[in-house]
């Protein structure tokens, strides 16, 4: 055998070898793990059962719509369950168990996509009325980054929420990279939210965010340590966000116990770490952070029983 092909050969027996280690990265249940291209797919017809109107298939016609729409929801829900059997399928779970839980994850999914339709409504009317560029709103749903990565998570957060694991992450991962919007599937998120422009937002797991709330590009709703590592899971590390504030761009508000009052608009630039109350404007000054009550908000809900 010629010298290259055994250095070849060796190469591989090598790698070989190294699999047989029964490490994390060495695992081979390749039936066990959800197929990445096969959610993306899933993500773009989702995003044609969102918005009927604006995606669809070629081939599609206008006469037979609803036809073509039905069996693109069954489609979806068939293969949307294939992913969610893998995921539950364990050692302590067997494939058949794993297939009738996520048969009846995959029917409760799509019993509440009208309830994400009419909340996607809100995000798309946010963003119209908060941004005078937009020309209408087939603009902001076949360019705006905002919109799509909010879309993507206002269906991974139902899909969290019913204890599916990893495909949520899977899901928003995808759009951040997709996008630079960062959003964890376990936000909660309220009515009419808007980003604006959007690249390197973070938005933490357990970030609570009121209604009527707009964010602008590299705003990071974060936690304030990451040493606790495992021990933090399942803890409030992110700031909660009251119904009506504005966030500037490259803004950090950080910690679990942080409370961005209602009515408040954070600056540009600005670290938080401590509670704001309501209506309430924060600015970077001369590289020291200064906070003062908004005189336009006397007498308004959120300065209610402030002196």
């Amino acid at each position: 055998m010629p010298q290259l092909e055994q250095q070849i050969e060796q190469v591989v027996d090598a790698i070989l070898a190294d699999y047989r280690q029964e490490r994390d990265i060495d695992r081979m249940e390749y039936f066990r793990q959800p197929d990445k291209d096969k959610l993306i797919d899933i993500i773009e017809k989702l995003r044609r059962i969102v918005f009927p109107g604006y995606f669809r298939e070629k081939t599609y016609r206008i006469y037979n719509a609803k036809h073509n729409l039905s069996m693109l929801i069954e489609d979806v829900m068939y293969n949307l369950t294939e992913q969610v059997t893998r995921v539950l399928h364990t050692d302590d779970v067997s494939q058949e168990q794993a297939r009738v839980q996520a048969q009846q994850i995959c029917l409760e999914f799509f019993r509440q996509i009208p309830q994400v339709r009419a909340v996607v409504q809100t995000d798309l009317q946010a963003a119209y009325d908060g941004d005078p560029a937009a020309t209408g709103m087939a603009e902001l749903i076949f360019s705006y980054p905002g919109l799509f990565a909010i879309t993507v998570y206002r269906l991974a957060h139902v899909l969290y929420e019913l204890k599916v694991p990893m495909i949520p992450r899977i899901m928003t991962e995808h759009a951040h990279s997709v996008t630079g919007i960062d959003i964890h599937p376990g936000a909660t998120i309220g009515k009419y939210f808007f980003i604006d422009h959007g690249t390197g937002i973070v938005i933490g797991e357990t970030t609570v965010i009121g209604e009527n709330v707009k964010i602008y590009q590299g705003v990071t709703l974060g936690g304030l340590s990451t040493r606790g590592g495992q021990n933090l899971r399942g803890k409030r590390r992110h700031p909660t966000i009251e119904d009506n504030v504005t966030i500037y761009a490259n803004a950090s508000i950080l910690g679990g116990e942080t409370v961005v009052g209602r009515e408040s608009v954070i600056g540009s630039s600005a670290f938080i770490t401590k509670s704001v109350p309501a209506c309430t404007t924060v600015m970077m000054k001369n590289q020291e952070l200064q906070m003062k009550t908004r005189p336009d908000c006397a007498g308004c809900q959120g300065c209610k029983g402030k002196e």
